[in-house]
């Protein structure tokens, strides 16, 4: 059985890339929550939002977040790492620009890390680019199959 883990992303602009790298299947992460689902929780508040992560990210093994080009800018992102830390659960980033949604990758992302008030916790980069300086997303989607599992035990915990 593949090691349990909760990813936190911004599930508007990087829901595509998240499915990317939950099919590779090292890891088993949480149920994505579909649009509808989403808006449902969502209508009830704030505090149903926080419950659902809490709930989601209970008996987890580690905390991945999955850096897009916006993902530090997120509040719920940024709930999910305090979350994480406070909880001490193991705690990395890896970005996932290079990963294509829709025909398209994107722009490298800041470290949400910082701007949560936490440094020293890895980020991951699989980005492969080729001779011509372009993003080469099968080749960053194949780093990340095979690197994933073992960047998942480096997270860092809260002392």
């Amino acid at each position: 059985m593949a090691k349990t883990v909760f990813y936190s992303f911004h599930y508007q602009r990087d829901v595509h890339r998240v499915q990317l790298v939950r099919n590779i299947g090292a890891l088993e992460g949480q149920p994505l929550l579909g649009a509808q689902k989403w808006e449902e929780v969502k209508a009830k508040g704030n505090a149903a939002i926080e419950a659902w992560i809490d709930e989601q990210m209970k008996y987890k093994k580690a905390v991945i977040v999955l850096i897009g080009q916006e993902t530090a800018s997120r509040p719920w992102v940024q709930y999910e790492i305090k979350r994480a830390w406070d909880l001490k659960r193991p705690l990395l980033g890896v970005h996932i620009y290079g990963l294509s949604s829709m025909g398209s990758v994107d722009r490298k992302g800041a470290d949400p890390f910082l701007k949560a008030g936490i440094s020293g916790v890895p980020v991951f980069d699989p980005t492969v680019r080729n001779l011509n300086g372009n993003i080469d997303s099968q080749a960053t989607y194949k780093v990340l199959e095979r690197d994933l599992e073992g960047w998942s035990n480096q997270g860092v915990v809260r002392s």
